[in-house]
């Protein structure tokens, strides 16, 4: 059982955090379920309420659980969007970072649509085409695509960062991939083109800023 020495704060903070995030792995919680109480979560972690408190709190400002009055505690569905434009005011007050990001994120984008890709038969084919055919923003065609073809790579910590990035790149100046390269990415999705979805993603870098 992992046990807190009051000598040091930052570290008793760290490790009710971390012993939490234990409890919630253990325990099997998911988002709508209650935790326990302050008094029983220091009993639990053999922690001071206070810590308990200190820890609690920082997971609710981060949008991780909510304090409903009469009620308790309860996990919720991350929603990093505070979290992000609050970073955000700070990383991306260099140019050079705001450039990085937007490369990083093509970069990412890359390699879900070639681990997709074989996955992708005639079916899902059919679905991503007919979302790049519907009359919706750029924007919206966009994240529909690559939702879709992030969910088709299955791998779930790619889709959390490059969800992370867009939230990070929604509070620059409208970066999109050229009008045609849905259409091009489709044709070469069909053909199981690997090596030229890879030439493609490189030509479109000089127009992923219009």
């Amino acid at each position: 059982m992992f046990k807190v020495s009051n000598s040091s704060k930052p570290k008793v903070y760290q490790g009710v955090l971390e012993e939490l995030r234990a409890y919630i792995k253990d325990n099997h919680l998911l988002p709508g379920d209650k935790l326990p109480s302050e008094r029983e979560l220091a009993d639990k972690l053999q922690a001071g309420r206070s810590s308990i408190r200190e820890a609690l709190r920082a997971l609710e400002l981060l949008g991780l659980i909510e304090t409903r009055r009469g009620e308790g505690t309860f996990l919720r569905t991350y929603q990093s969007l505070q979290s992000v434009e609050l970073l955000s005011s700070f990383i991306l007050l260099a140019d050079r970072t705001k450039d990085e990001l937007l490369q990083v994120k093509a970069m990412i984008e890359k390699e879900a649509v070639k681990l997709a890709c074989p996955k992708l038969d005639e079916t899902a084919l059919l679905e991503l085409d007919a979302s790049v055919s519907k009359e919706i923003t750029r924007e919206e065609k966009h994240m529909i695509f690559f939702s879709y073809l992030f969910k088709k790579a299955n791998n779930q910590l790619l889709l959390k960062i490059w969800m992370m990035l867009e939230e990070f790149s929604s509070s620059l100046p409208v970066a999109y991939y050229g009008k045609t390269f849905y259409n091009q990415l489709m044709e070469l999705l069909s053909k199981k083109d690997c090596y030229a979805i890879e030439a493609l993603f490189e030509q479109q870098d000089h127009q992923l800023y219009d």
